[in-house]
């Protein structure tokens, strides 16, 4: 039952989808916690960042474009947010909003779970805030061999520099590794329907990782399924991070039983 007392959590994003909603959901359900999650979009980000304060909500999911411009607006960024310049989640403690990354916690856990080695060359796809968290990821797990691979040559080679990688406008050799962390194959984008990277480099990659979510089989996993390679999804991502979030929200700590049938329903149409 939804009451005066009831804590709200929400998301922000050019495109919401329910898989958050539906997955935070279910664990307040299950938990029997006292919280409703619902997502938006926003055209304002600074009033939509004060409004978190202004009506009290608990926790904020902050999605693509809204990473970095929300920066200004917070009152604190954790180390997590703060090294690589981009936000995923808000928490919101009596009007004091302090900033996270549960984007790089997720690819730290994904790259220790399908046992990702230092040895791998690896080319990361795009410079925007989810790059920003997987380029940081591979950086902290003492990955060096690292290609950043985006259409802003500037914004790509500034971050390079910063971790001492390669920065290419356009792929030059292979790699056991290939990473995106831009929009390319969503659902709802323009390229919807394109591969981040050619079939040619995908043949020759050992893993393919594709941060996007939704589809779960992207044009890029798709493809790396038809040459038997490894694949990492970007629903793992989006699960992994979800659960930091909810701890994050609620100070409770859901089973892993918890956590998979809140992805099976989150998963359903």
């Amino acid at each position: 039952m939804i009451n005066k007392d009831t804590k709200l959590c929400m998301s922000l994003s050019a495109r919401p989808g329910n898989f958050g909603t539906k997955f935070h959901n279910s664990l307040y359900q299950q938990l029997g916690l006292n919280f409703i999650y619902k997502a938006f979009s926003t055209q304002n980000i600074e009033d939509a960042i004060k409004g978190i304060k202004a009506l009290s909500i608990r926790g904020c999911a902050i999605s693509m474009p809204f990473k970095e411009v929300c920066i200004p607006f917070l009152d604190k960024l954790t180390d997590s947010a703060l090294a690589i310049d981009s936000v995923n989640t808000i928490v919101n403690d009596d009007n004091y909003l302090t900033a996270y990354n549960t984007d790089y916690i997720a690819i730290q856990k994904l790259i220790i779970q399908y046992q990702l080695t230092p040895e791998h060359s690896v080319i990361i796809h795009g410079s925007g805030g989810m790059a920003k968290a997987v380029i940081a990821a591979f950086y902290d797990a003492s990955f060096r061999n690292v290609t950043i691979l985006a259409r802003n040559q500037v914004l790509a080679q500034k971050i390079a520099d910063k971790y001492g990688f390669l920065a290419l406008t356009k792929p030059k050799s292979q790699y056991d590794i290939l990473v995106n962390a831009t929009p390319i194959g969503m659902v709802g984008s323009t390229d919807s329907d394109k591969l981040s990277f050619s079939s040619d480099l995908v043949k020759q990659a050992a893993i393919v990782f594709d941060v996007v979510a939704m589809p779960v089989n992207t044009p890029l996993i798709n493809e790396a399924k038809k040459y038997n390679r490894i694949t990492i999804s970007g629903r793992e991502v989006m699960i992994l991070q979800a659960v930091e979030q909810f701890i994050l929200y609620t100070g409770k700590i859901p089973t892993d039983e918890q956590i998979q049938l809140a992805a099976q329903i989150a998963s359903q149409q």
